[in-house]
């Protein structure tokens, strides 16, 4: 996401970086460059307007002239001004209730039904609570059987009364849930081409009958500009408490995402950034922007990380690594955590100073990682704790099992070879720094 608004903001950065001073005359050139990279990227021009004054403003302030460093405190306050463009702070969900009520709502074709499904399945991994899907949209077709289908691969149960009234399908599903325990109830309501009154009284009436801690508007960040007016249209009838915006891991702009809760002060909640049902994280504006201008987000890996990866497993591998005892079953072992991670490149621009070393734009095929796991798997168990066994008769069973070459079983022992040397480096402290 934000590729190409992230390209053109830190090449800009880049250049001034290397100025001794900030004046108005080399200043110039950087704001203009600021400004046709945020318009490119399909931010509202008078987010843009004010953005990008505030910012000089600021850059040619006392404090950046007396600045040791001025390049440096400039690239700060495009961070900060970003991150306050962004929302500020994250804004996390009102979960005050017994059980907590989140309503979804959206135009059909949003991804509101998913998303529900990507919610919930957040709640539950995060706050190790019950959730209680409920499906209200009866207009449709499928709709109900798609929610059926969501809540059957998440193993959540669906609450459902087939094409009765959504009022009194959601009252109903309530009750339910407060009966059997759930924590959290997620309301599918259903959606429409264009905002029109006939849904807005029906979301409106459900509000009104379940009042719920949270109205969320699912909206399709591909749709530009016209999202702002989509959101001001939902927020006047309903009074949005947040917004969840979709397929930002698509082909989009994202200008939408900076300029939301500038023009319609409703905040970004979460974004969905793959379509895999994990696929749904919570926006938080100060992590956004540093991975816009390519300051890496540390802090998200290690999240994503602490989920996939026990402590006790972490603790357990690095012990091998440091004993030298680390072997092929180890190694798929990590192979299946970090698949758990989701997509490898999009964890790689997650590291700070990703597009430096040339790594931002890397596109690792999954065929390479199922080959590598074919060639392990067809190892026996004592072949993969002892991998300096296998020899030349072994490596052509090997091949023959996983459908690959022997000179593919090669390459792969040797790099594995290659990586315990190194990792035997590092634990001894004898690692050669490149600089």
């Amino acid at each position: 996401m934000f590729e190409s608004l992230g390209d053109r903001l830190q090449n800009a950065l880049h250049k001034i970086k290397g100025y001794g001073k900030i004046t108005e005359d080399n200043i110039s050139d950087m704001m203009r460059e600021i400004r046709l990279a945020l318009l490119e990227a399909d931010v509202n021009y008078q987010v843009v307007k004010e953005f990008t004054n505030t910012v000089k403003e600021k850059a040619l302030g006392e404090e950046v002239q007396k600045s040791i460093k001025p390049g440096d405190l400039f690239v700060k306050i495009v961070q900060d001004e970003l991150t306050e463009l962004l929302g500020g702070e994250s804004s996390p969900l009102n979960t005050n209730g017994n059980p907590a009520i989140l309503m979804l709502v959206g135009l059909q074709g949003s991804g509101k039904t998913t998303t529900i499904g990507k919610l919930a399945n957040y709640l539950r991994k995060k706050h190790a609570k019950k959730p209680l899907l409920v499906a209200c949209d009866v207009y449709r077709p499928a709709a109900i059987d798609q929610l059926k289908q969501l809540g059957k691969q998440l193993n959540i149960e669906v609450y459902e009364e087939g094409k009765d009234d959504p009022v009194k399908i959601s009252k109903n599903a309530i009750n339910y849930a407060k009966e059997n325990g759930y924590d959290y109830v997620l309301i599918d309501t259903a959606g429409r081409l264009h905002i029109d009154s006939e849904l807005m009284e029906e979301v409106k009436n459900i509000s009104l009958e379940v009042k719920p801690q949270e109205i969320l508007l699912v909206i399709d960040s591909m749709m530009g500009q016209d999202a702002i007016n989509v959101i001001n249209g939902f927020n006047d009838a309903l009074k949005l408490t947040g917004v969840i915006l979709t397929k930002l891991d698509g082909d989009t702009r994202g200008g939408v995402a900076l300029s939301v809760r500038h023009l319609t002060n409703v905040p970004i909640k979460f974004i969905g950034v793959s379509e895999k049902l994990d696929g749904l994280d919570m926006f938080d504006p100060e992590r956004m922007a540093g991975r816009i201008l390519g300051m890496g987000d540390i802090v998200s890996l290690v999240e994503k990380a602490q989920e996939a990866i026990s402590e006790e497993e972490a603790m357990d591998t690095a012990k091998k690594m440091q004993s030298g005892k680390y072997d092929l079953e180890d190694f798929l072992k990590q192979m299946k955590q970090i698949k758990k991670l989701g997509p490898l490149e999009n964890i790689i621009k997650m590291l700070p100073g990703a597009k430096k070393m040339g790594l931002n734009n890397v596109n690792i095929d999954p065929k390479q990682m199922a080959h590598v796991e074919a060639i392990v798997l067809s190892m026996t168990p004592y072949e993969r704790r002892h991998p300096e066994i296998i020899k030349a008769s072994r490596k052509t069973r090997i091949a023959k099992g996983c459908g690959l070459s022997v000179s593919e079983v090669n390459k792969l022992l040797m790099q594995f070879d290659n990586m315990k040397k190194m990792m035997k480096q590092m634990t001894s402290g004898n690692m050669k720094l490149p600089f």
